[in-house]
């Protein structure tokens, strides 16, 4: 019985630590209770069995985590797991467009602080200076930052 006990506890300790690496981000609970999990069963190997079984049982299950995180590398779990999209947008770039502090426009969509703004016939992101601003508010550039133009109600 205290070796079936060690086993099912090393099994799930493993099986714990490799969902908390692969499946689960961050270290959270099924890494900590997998930690548990094998350390409790190399305590019962050496409390219950003794010195040598928890000799065994502590060797092969490091083997066993190795095995199982190799395992897992090599099978094509992470594969369909992998994020396979491009990204095709765009930054912002208003290097081309003529806009200068003191132009006015028009929000398309609500700024808060970030949204849509129509300026000189151009639609672009913008940055509210001050608070939220509702869409359809006729609007003034107060600053060009980079590539961010900075806008505050009329």
């Amino acid at each position: 019985m205290n070796t079936v006990l060690v086993i099912i506890l090393v099994l799930v300790g493993v099986a714990l630590l490799v969902t908390e690496l692969f499946l689960i981000p961050g270290f959270g609970l099924p890494g900590i209770a997998g930690f548990i999990s094998i350390v409790g069963g190399v305590f019962c190997a050496y409390f219950y069995l003794g010195a040598t079984a928890g000799h065994i049982t502590l060797v092969s299950s490091l083997i066993l985590c190795a095995i199982a995180i190799y395992i897992f590398i090599r099978s094509k779990m992470l594969d369909k797991m992998a994020l396979r999209e491009n990204i095709t947008s765009k930054v912002n770039l208003i290097d081309g467009i003529d806009i200068k502090v003191g132009d006015k426009g028009i929000t398309i969509s609500r700024l808060a602080p970030m949204g849509k703004v129509r300026i000189a016939d151009y639609d672009i992101e913008a940055k509210s200076y001050e608070a939220f601003i509702d869409q359809q508010t006729p609007i003034e550039v107060v600053a060009l930052e980079g590539n961010t133009v900075i806008v505050k109600p009329c």
